[in-house]
């Protein structure tokens, strides 16, 4: 490629899919742009996001890497869309170091691609719709939102001592939804009703979000459900105070998270996982969640590991069910401020002398720091070093290494940048 042509990114929504966008590369813009509408179907493409990048290759790779989970298959760069989604899409570009300008297109061009759009098909007024009939429809849409499978939710859990759960109240704030048909009952909901005793329980609260996609035909209703076992025996309540919105940010949902939660378990929303975060790690209540495995090496939650707020639990979560309840890949994994005994991922860790890490598990970057990889760790290097997500999920910060920085590292290796990693060094 001509190092003088232009490089952008861009992320572009089909008028017909407002559920998905995609993000990609071009030397193009308008090139690409008019190959997208020329095909004959119903189909508007329009750009929502462009801009120039110093390398496009290395944009979409991280891309990939930070949203991969939100991919709709692996093998295509479409991702799943609403505007929340869409502003961190494009916060994530705009912060890359690469990022180097906004581009306009011109209302001018917008209309030039029309025209040619028009040849092959209808318009939006034409099929009966307007720009806003779009944008509702695609907010109405909540496709990051996954279930988690009672298999997963049984595994994690059981790994931990039942003391952790004698006499505490469990608090699984979003959207767990319960019934009397377990089809329209979440699986964390299910399992700690199933497991009220064995686990020693004092008290379940589960909330049900009143908004977007109603995945468990729940209504549209936010409520409360509390389940608590008396002398009377069990007890189960359902209560839809007036104007609650069921979401883990609400004010009464804050007041149980604050006043009577003990433990929270849940999934949350992958759209709203650093709000989640900071709500729920800051209230000082144990936890157990799942959320995305590149959590470790993204800038926004590194604090909390670095700070020992939040750790990797035993296991890692690859397959969801999506509101079709079908089977659907996402990377996932379970993370805690609960103590974890014995971890038995300790042993995927390799932790020998320098000399010892094999030449292509081991090399320095453009800036001379050194970057290991395959778990491997050098136990006798005393400055900071490199490493990928899997070291930390499989508990090297418990192995006498820390986090030396609260930002994600891209190393360049012959002025190429690589893959997102964490700086540690042993302490």
């Amino acid at each position: 490629m001509d190092e003088n042509e232009k490089q952008y990114t861009y992320i572009v929504q089909a008028s017909l899919e407002p559920s998905k966008c995609k993000i990609g590369k071009t030397n193009d813009l308008d090139i690409h742009l008019k190959e997208y509408n020329n095909v004959p179907k119903e189909n508007i493409y329009q750009y929502l996001f462009t801009c120039e990048v110093a390398n496009m290759a290395v944009v979409e790779n991280d891309i990939k890497e930070n949203f991969g989970y939100l991919r709709e298959v692996k093998t295509k760069e479409i991702y799943f869309y609403n505007p929340d989604l869409l502003d961190r899409y494009v916060k994530f570009i705009k912060s890359h170091p690469l990022f180097e300008e906004e581009i306009f297109i011109k209302e001018d061009e917008k209309k030039e691609i029309v025209k040619i759009v028009r040849k092959f098909s209808p318009s939006l007024k034409e099929r009966g719709l307007t720009t806003v009939d779009v944008i509702n429809k695609a907010k109405k849409t909540k496709n990051d939102e996954f279930y988690t499978r009672y298999e997963d939710i049984e595994k994690e859990i059981l790994m931990y001592d039942k003391d952790t759960w004698k006499d505490k109240c469990v608090f699984c704030n979003c959207d767990d939804a319960v019934d009397n048909d377990e089809r329209k009952s979440s699986a964390f909901s299910l399992f700690f009703i199933k497991n009220f005793k064995e686990l020693g329980l004092k008290k379940l609260i589960c909330t049900h979000y009143g908004g977007g996609l109603d995945l468990v035909n729940q209504g549209a209703k936010g409520y409360i459900f509390t389940y608590i076992f008396t002398k009377k025996g069990f007890k189960a309540l359902k209560e839809y105070p007036k104007g609650y919105t069921g979401s883990f940010d609400d004010p009464l949902s804050l007041k149980i998270l604050n006043e009577e939660a003990d433990i929270v378990c849940t999934n949350p929303p992958f759209s709203k996982t650093i709000e989640y975060w900071k709500i729920v790690v800051e209230s000082g209540k144990k936890f157990l969640i799942i959320s995305n495995i590149a959590n470790v090496v993204t800038t926004a939650y590194i604090p909390f590991f670095r700070n020992n707020q939040v750790w990797a639990g035993y296991s890692e979560v690859d397959d969801f069910l999506n509101f079709k309840r079908q089977i659907t890949r996402a990377a996932g994994y379970w993370y805690t401020n609960i103590p974890i005994k014995d971890r038995p991922k300790y042993k995927q860790l390799k932790i020998v002398s320098l000399k010892d890490i094999p030449e292509k598990y081991k090399k320095y970057d453009d800036n001379g720091m050194l970057i290991v990889d395959n778990c491997y760790i050098p136990n006798n290097y005393n400055l900071p070093f490199a490493v990928s997500a899997r070291p930390i999920l499989n508990g090297l910060l418990e192995k006498g290494y820390h986090l030396i920085s609260d930002n994600v590292y891209h190393p360049y290796l012959g002025g190429e940048m690589k893959f997102a990693r964490v700086l540690v060094q042993k302490i």
